[in-house]
């Protein structure tokens, strides 16, 4: 059985993420296998807040490239994550 800490990997800090904290939205790398049900309770269990709704998306890998070789970053899974009106986690 999955875990809380086995399902959400760690929380997204980014310029669009730092925009959408406002609507009290949250962006999550999640497990490749978890899906929305498992991810909002896994969110809820960490941080105790009540989860609103869950929008799951899979990040595909992108090229790159060292000198001659040629490679793939790895595919990932992404969740944002909206709590309910006074729910809030502290950001730092």
């Amino acid at each position: 059985m999955k875990t809380a800490h086995d399902v959400i990997k760690n929380m997204i800090r980014t310029e669009k993420g730092t925009d959408l904290l406002v609507q009290n939205k949250y962006f999550f790398k999640v497990d490749k296998r978890a899906n929305k049900i498992e991810i909002k309770k896994a969110v809820e269990d960490i941080y105790n807040v009540k989860v609103n709704n869950v929008h799951v998306m899979n990040v595909r890998g992108k090229k790159k490239r060292v000198r001659f070789h040629e490679g793939m970053t790895s595919s990932w899974k992404k969740a944002i994550v909206t709590l309910k009106q006074d729910n809030r986690i502290e950001v730092t």
